[in-house]
């Protein structure tokens, strides 16, 4: 391969897109740091909506230019359902092999399992090593959110395919300590400690800081939740609940969502939460105080050059995930990143990857230790107080410096990039 000093040509390969706030965040403001050393040639799918979108779409296209990436766009299909999933990965594979060869190709990125099963068959026919950056633990997402069924004959074949793209991957990312131990644990002998790096979602702290002007706008404090929330993952129960409990305590607080999703499925899910919860007995959690956040709960989107101002804006951020859940082992969430590299405590549940542990060692923010109507109050009482800790923003920033930076994520996919660019034959760097 190249020496050192040569730009090594890379493919990078992506499911989600670049005119996706997600895709801004999490992959090209990754590639932008990384193109100063390295050839990158970014495949990633987009959606119809998205790509109608032309101002977005010229500036995404100016900002690869600025940086001499080379961005190949795929239209993601999403219907028939099966029918378009296996259409979308003959289509990466195809795109994938043509840039191999045009660009010479030395190392491919592949961020998620689709794209690492696009790489896999690449990395086979021509012997070039490859990430498989995992993201999250995909079977079991799909098992959580009712998508898949445990033990299926659809289920042992995803679960050998990702034991043979974690074998045959020169290296494996996971976004958490417990979702390599879980790695570890279910496929044993797959994967040696030399060839698993754990690197959690980081956010552009330069973007996400705490504000430097007060928010001068009426009312109590700004109560927030930013993300998708009907995944099936999202436990929007509980954050229904808990908006609920902190209205109580707080009635002038006002509440909003930051998301991409339609306000009215939102807002018909967060109250079909409530009915539930009131069907099962629980409505008690939730009956306290006014229900006038509810009326004035502002749902909207925002553009991903636009999240950071929203979030500056906050005070608390909540959110809740299938706590218990083998999926939520692999989990670290954006959001949780953002909230605290712009100064913002977070309230959320156990069993998300490394979160409690992070939260609870930074003192920035609230675990929940319950679903429980008393352990809800007592998070919602603990909320309250950390909203009266003034010196809770330079922790969380702090926090956030030392686990989230964009920078250290950067330095360490460069890290990854420089060791498996060393050698003379891209073949050396496969796996037996």
């Amino acid at each position: 391969m190249n020496g050192e000093g040569l730009r090594v040509p890379t493919l990078y390969l992506s499911r989600t897109g670049m005119l996706e706030p997600l895709g801004q965040s999490q992959v090209l403001s990754y590639i932008v740091g990384l193109s100063k050393d390295f050839d990158i040639t970014l495949i990633s799918f987009e959606r119809g909506e998205d790509l109608a979108d032309n101002a977005e779409l010229a500036r995404i296209e100016r900002l690869c230019d600025d940086y001499g990436i080379r961005w190949v766009r795929l239209r993601y299909l999403h219907r028939p359902r099966l029918l378009a999933a296996a259409w979308n990965l003959v289509l990466l594979f195809w795109q994938t092999y043509r840039e191999a060869r045009r660009s010479k190709a030395q190392l491919i990125h592949a961020r998620s399992y689709i794209a690492a099963a696009a790489a896999w068959a690449v990395s086979r026919l021509r012997r070039i090593p490859y990430i498989f950056d995992m993201r999250s633990l995909w079977p079991e997402e799909l098992i959580t959110s009712r998508r898949l069924r445990r033990d299926s004959l659809l289920h042992r074949v995803i679960f050998w395919a990702e034991r043979l793209l974690i074998t045959d991957a020169s290296i494996v990312v996971s976004l958490t300590r417990a979702g390599a131990r879980y790695l570890a644990d279910t496929h044993p002998g797959a994967l040696g400690d030399e060839r698993l790096w754990v690197i959690p979602t980081c956010a552009d702290l330069d973007r996400f800081h705490p504000a430097l002007e007060p928010d001068t706008r009426e009312g109590g404090p700004l109560i927030g939740c930013h993300g998708s929330l009907t995944s099936g993952w999202f436990r929007i129960d509980l954050l229904a609940k808990m908006f609920d409990l902190i209205a109580e305590r707080l009635p002038g607080a006002r509440f909003e969502i930051i998301t991409r999703e339609d306000p009215t499925t939102v807002r018909d899910a967060l109250e079909a939460s409530r009915d539930n919860a009131a069907t099962a007995g629980s409505g008690n959690v939730l009956s306290g105080g006014s229900p006038e956040w509810r009326a004035g709960l502002s749902i909207s989107a925002a553009k991903p050059s636009d999240i950071h101002v929203r979030l500056q804006r906050q005070d608390l951020s909540v959110f809740f995930y299938a706590s218990g859940a083998a999926s939520e082992l692999g989990r670290s969430p954006t959001r949780m990143g953002e909230a605290l590299g712009c100064g913002v405590p977070v309230v959320t549940n156990e069993g998300i990857g490394d979160v409690a542990e992070i939260i609870r060692d930074g003192n920035v923010g609230v675990v929940i230790d319950g679903e429980d109507p008393a352990a809800l109050a007592r998070a919602a009482d603990a909320a309250v107080a950390i909203l009266l800790d003034a010196a809770v923003a330079e922790r969380c920033r702090q926090v956030a410096e030392r686990i989230y930076s964009l920078d250290a994520g950067i330095r360490s996919y460069r890290e990854i990039y420089r060791t498996l660019g060393a050698g003379e034959d891209s073949g050396d760097l496969l796996p037996n």
